[in-house]
């Protein structure tokens, strides 16, 4: 099985344009973007520092740095690190690395309604993609409940507000505790699926379980940022 577009956990995996831009506005006089940007992809403790840095996130949040200059990886992957503020480990880098992949698929709405990219299958309920879990076959069945993990995530921290607004107006029976449980509990039973061992996908899974209150926090606070 190919690994699934949304297995992208890693700093190497930004785009050229994204490397220039963080060297781009280094506040170091004399830094050569382009020599840097080549060499930096070698030192992942150094990229991951840059990422962290304050310079890049006012550099993202300043309108004339024209933000849409850079992927929607590196945009997410910036400001979510500020809105999760505090000192990191390994596991919770690769979670954010995770998310921003994710939070950038996703943009694309026909992504976010599909398990995969190029199918034609929507599913705009979480309720049909259990039903299709159930069904499902080995492989299939993990890329489902993985879909589920992400995608009421995706609703629980980046569409919060507009959840609770239904809720509160509209009379809509599903709050926030819904989509929450819905996503820890799928993340869990993805972690257990022995194909997210074999891309890699199991600690963060098992990160987004049992620290998701933690992340989910940290998308909905980003998001509030983006929208305003």
């Amino acid at each position: 099985m190919q690994s699934p577009d949304f297995a992208q956990f890693g700093a190497t995996a930004l785009e050229q344009k994204d490397l220039l831009f963080l060297f781009e506005h280094f506040p170091v006089p004399g830094t050569d973007a382009v020599e840097a940007a080549r060499r930096v992809i070698e030192q992942p403790s150094t990229l991951e520092s840059l990422l962290e840095s304050r310079y890049v996130q006012d550099a993202m949040l300043d309108p004339a740095s024209a933000w849409v200059d850079v992927s929607p990886k590196l945009y997410f992957n910036v400001m979510l690190r500020r809105a999760l503020a505090g000192r990191r480990d390994s596991g919770e880098r690769r979670t954010i690395h995770y998310l921003s992949n994710l939070l950038a698929l996703f943009s694309n709405s026909e992504r976010l309604h599909r398990v995969q990219a190029g199918e034609a299958q929507d599913y705009d309920y979480l309720v049909d993609l259990m039903f299709e879990a159930q069904n499902a076959g080995h492989e299939r069945r993990f890329l489902v409940l993985s879909q589920i993990g992400n995608y009421a995530l995706f609703l629980a921290g980046w569409c919060a507000p507009w959840i609770e607004h239904r809720r509160r107006y509209f009379n809509r029976p599903l709050g926030l505790d819904y989509y929450c449980n819905m996503s820890r509990s799928h993340f869990a039973s993805a972690a257990k699926h022995e194909l997210a061992d074999t891309f890699g996908l199991k600690p963060v899974f098992a990160q987004l379980a049992v620290r998701f209150d933690y992340y989910r926090g940290g998308i909905e606070r980003m998001a509030s940022t983006a929208l305003h």
